[in-house]
């Protein structure tokens, strides 16, 4: 009888030890996760800051009330406020609202009796798109490898960057912007006050982004607010350096608002605030509104561009990985339509960079057809976000006195799978979707590279979440690579381990190199003729 009783009972203990498994007691209260399939608990949808709605929007994210009982955390947020612009995200949320402030946390099943280390992601685009809930940014793979993984959401557009003189008087810190920065510094600090409930060690916070996420991880290195709150920062194509997404004076963004808030006709700040989220949003979609996401020098955030902090050494003292993709965006992006013949590509040049172009042209030859693509790939791909990318790794190796480990991915994406039909690459790396119907190649191909944004799903351990390519063994091999030479920096602030290709950092004085990975991961020099073109460019954007 006592086998029997004690048989009875031991399901329900069992039972009841899987649910203090996923209930977590944070600073507002409880938490209830669930099991993934994988053991991995998620907690999706967890508020790190008010709803930035009414009166709160356009201001600080404020502290969110504590809750009684216990919050279920089986879905994710809402996504931020903004249009349909890359054809390759797709979201998971509930909807769309400015009630966004929702972060995701995935817990590797084990504790261990060290706390864990962490991954903050912030996910990309260009500040005006984007959700943690897309797919690709989950942290299950990572949490298997023993990493508390988290998404953040952040405010978008002209609801994370409207600058205005009257929201800056009203501030407490005398200035506007900025709130999608200052939201993931929210979540940051959310992470340092409630990661250890989890298992997770606050002194052990590596940040990571792509694209826009990796231009706010330059940003949060760069800002007095936030540098303080990491151990260590991986950015995956951008920095905020000038021309891409730079910074600009809080003088300037606030004319920019004076006169959104004219074409808006909206004469106060109280009309701005009182219009609906989806009419804002409206406005400033329209074509020939003023721009109204970019960053701020606001005096409290940054303080100085970003640029010039790094350059003084007064950044986060911490190790980066870092580095860009082959083939960011198509080389149509300088050649404006016209054939890429040699002949076209020095008018280009000439175009660009007037009586320069003969020195251009050394650097990015173009002497036949197939040359020309390469090589304005490669341009296009500097001008757009490589250059910003090499200009902050540049900088932090010779100011911070931290390892730097710089990358190339190389690794092109497989061909789409049938059911996609003539789909075609789009915008940054995204879709542009098809009628279905099977349609032969036109013109010159693009050069055969890795395309902005190609990179996510292989570092972070997510290609089976993306149906639309045929992934084989080679991709997964390649993103074994590269998820774990993330892993081991997450875990030590070095990629280097067992059963990856050795990693040489870049300090100040020493040889620079970076590992190109693709199939053959291997470490390779920068060469005279790959440094020639960053230090040209470095001459032309610091004019």
């Amino acid at each position: 009888m006592k086998k029997i009783a004690l048989l009875l009972v031991m399901p329900f203990a069992f039972a009841g030890a899987v649910m203090a498994q996923t209930l977590v007691k944070i600073s507002n209260g409880q938490l209830e996760g669930v099991h993934e399939k994988s053991g991995v608990i998620s907690f999706k949808g967890i508020p790190f800051a008010q709803p930035p709605i009414g009166d709160l929007r356009w201001k600080d994210p404020q502290p969110v009330a504590g809750w009684t009982g216990i919050r279920k955390c089986d879905t994710f947020g809402y996504n931020p406020m903004q249009k349909k612009v890359f054809g390759d995200m797709g979201f998971r949320s509930p909807g769309m609202s400015e009630d966004c402030l929702y972060l995701n946390v995935w817990v590797p099943a084990k504790k261990t009796r060290e706390k864990m280390p962490v991954l903050v992601y912030f996910y990309g685009g260009g500040f005006v798109a984007g959700d943690g809930s897309e797919a690709r940014y989950d942290g299950e793979s990572m949490a298997k490898r023993g990493i508390i993984s988290l998404t953040v959401n952040y405010r978008l557009g002209v609801f994370g960057f409207l600058a205005h003189p009257e929201l800056s008087k009203e501030s407490p810190h005398q200035s506007s912007g900025n709130y999608a920065l200052m939201d993931q510094n929210a979540a940051l600090r959310w992470v340092q006050a409630n990661i250890a409930a989890f298992g997770g060690d606050p002194k052990r916070v590596t940040i990571a982004g792509e694209s826009a996420g990796s231009i706010a991880v330059s940003a949060q290195m760069a800002s007095p607010l936030s540098k303080n709150l990491i151990a260590g920062a991986i950015g995956e194509s951008g920095a905020m350096i000038k021309p891409t997404l730079p910074a600009i004076p809080l003088t300037d963004a606030e004319a920019n608002g004076i006169k959104f808030a004219d074409k808006a006709g909206a004469t106060t700040l109280a009309a701005l605030r009182a219009m609906p989220a989806s009419e804002l949003l409206e406005i400033a979609s329209k074509q020939g509104m003023p721009p109204t996401s970019s960053p701020v020098v606001d005096g409290y955030f940054l303080t100085k561009i970003p640029a010039d902090v790094f350059a003084e050494g007064q950044q986060a003292k911490v190790p980066l990985l870092a580095g860009w993709n082959s083939a960011e965006i198509p080389y149509q992006a300088v050649m404006y339509g016209l054939p890429p013949t040699p002949e076209n590509y020095l008018k280009q040049l000439k175009m660009f960079y007037g009586e320069k172009a003969d020195e251009v042209l050394k650097l990015y030859p173009g002497a036949t057809e197939e040359e020309v693509i390469k090589s304005a790939t490669e341009l296009a791909s500097d001008r757009f976000i490589s250059y910003s990318t090499w200009k902050w790794a540049e900088l932090h190796a010779q100011t911070s006195g931290r390892p730097v480990y710089r990358y190339l991915f190389s690794r092109p994406r497989p061909a789409m799978t049938a059911k996609m039909g003539n789909a075609k690459p789009g915008l940054a790396g995204g879709i542009t979707a098809g009628d279905g119907k099977p349609e032969p190649p036109k013109g010159p191909q693009p050069y055969n590279g890795a395309a902005h944004a190609s990179e996510i799903e292989y570092a972070m351990g997510n290609l089976a979440t993306n149906e639309t390519y045929q992934w084989g063994p080679h991709d997964y091999k390649v993103s074994n690579v590269m998820e774990t030479y993330f892993a081991n920096f997450i875990k030590t602030g070095n990629p280097n381990g067992v059963g990856v290709p050795k990693w040489t950092p870049n300090t100040r004085g020493g040889a620079v190199s970076f590992i190109n990975i693709d199939v053959t991961t291997i470490l390779e020099q920068e060469g005279p003729q790959l440094r020639g073109r960053y230090v040209f460019l470095d001459k032309e954007y610091l004019k």
